[in-house]
């Protein structure tokens, strides 16, 4: 036995001591379960992708953003598929550009040559894809705030690129 005198003990680990005397830990949910993940693979990153699992966010929103920006162009038909108007198709081609053209002045994660989109060709094209199609009813009148989530991700990245004033 060694025992030099009076044993020091925390406040905090004193208040556990006198929890679990009181019984305050028992009948907790989970009592005897393994712990969730402890017998996967050692992932350093596992809370991240618990996180996204968990929100069910897209995991295109942890590429860099250049990358981000070649899917934004690569799928550009797609996104403009649904808009009312060639106005709002050169729109979203102006906006594309604006954030293609920051991307290159002030570039974060690999570089990756980006091209602007021509609005005139997109409208041409979201043109030719209007006429093939047939009209499909006019949607509904929004009900309230957009239910899209705004990836934090992105937040966090567009914070960092700002210079400290």
């Amino acid at each position: 036995m060694n025992d030099h005198g009076p044993r020091y003990e925390s406040a905090v680990d004193r208040a556990i001591r006198e929890a679990q005397e009181r019984g305050e830990f028992d009948d907790l949910p989970g009592k005897g379960k393994p712990l969730p993940g402890l017998d996967g693979p050692d992932d350093e990153l596992w809370w991240v992708r618990d996180y996204i699992r968990r929100e069910g966010l897209s995991t295109e929103d942890l590429l860099p953003e250049s990358l981000q920006l070649r899917k934004q162009v690569d799928r550009l038909d797609e996104a403009i598929a649904g808009l009312p108007s060639a106005r709002a198709v050169r729109d979203h081609v102006v906006e594309l550009n604006r954030q293609i053209r920051r991307a290159r002045i002030m570039p974060s994660g690999p570089p990756v040559v980006l091209r602007l989109v021509d609005p005139d060709q997109a409208v041409a094209r979201w043109e030719a894809n209007r006429s093939t199609k047939p009209l499909a009813p006019a949607p509904a009148p929004d009900e309230g705030p957009s239910t899209r989530r705004r990836s934090w991700w992105r937040g966090l990245s567009r914070r960092s690129a700002r210079p400290n004033r």
